[in-house]
């Protein structure tokens, strides 16, 4: 089983409790809005890093980032993106099982058609009364599973064991 851990909208920072839950995982993918080169250093230093530029990052730094990303992790294949209104492809159609995106802050795991949306919602700078969260996905084979952390800042919980969770599965 591949653990994939789903951070999005860091806007310059990484909490301790963001990098403590995705420390472990097999690969990581960012949802844009990163802030900061250095987040994603920090994150590299942890797992491989898929990242993807979001409406924030326009410094020159983030010009090498894709708008969207493609790639398969075990058995499935997985796009990334930060906004999910700006979705251009048919995911089914593309043979597409995950869709990670950002941008909205607002957590999200739903399954629509046999395609698993995932929103970690933001691990960056509390927003509005949105939750400090971030994601992790789950993949065996072709299966995925989702869920959806959410962060107590200040209060550093072992990886994977904090908050509260969502799941979606096939």
């Amino acid at each position: 089983m591949l653990r994939v851990g789903l951070i999005s909208d860091t806007h310059g920072l990484l909490r301790p409790e963001a990098a403590a839950f995705l420390r472990g995982c097999d690969h990581i993918v960012h949802g844009g809005d990163i802030g900061d080169p250095g987040i994603l250093a920090a994150l590299r230093a942890l797992a491989p890093v898929t990242a993807v530029r979001g409406n924030n990052d326009r410094a020159a730094w983030a010009d090498a980032l894709p708008e969207t990303d493609l790639l398969q992790l075990g058995g499935l294949w997985l796009h990334a993106l930060h906004d999910l209104a700006q979705l251009a492809i048919d995911p089914v159609a593309a043979g597409v099982r995950v869709v990670v995106s950002g941008h909205t802050h607002a957590p999200l795991v739903a399954e629509r058609g046999g395609v698993l949306y995932v929103n970690p919602g933001s691990a960056g700078p509390r927003r509005f009364r949105l939750p400090i969260a971030v994601g992790e996905l789950c993949i065996a084979g072709a299966a995925a599973t989702a869920r959806i952390v959410e962060l107590q800042p200040g209060a550093q919980a072992p990886a994977g064991r904090s908050g509260s969770t969502t799941t979606a599965a096939p």
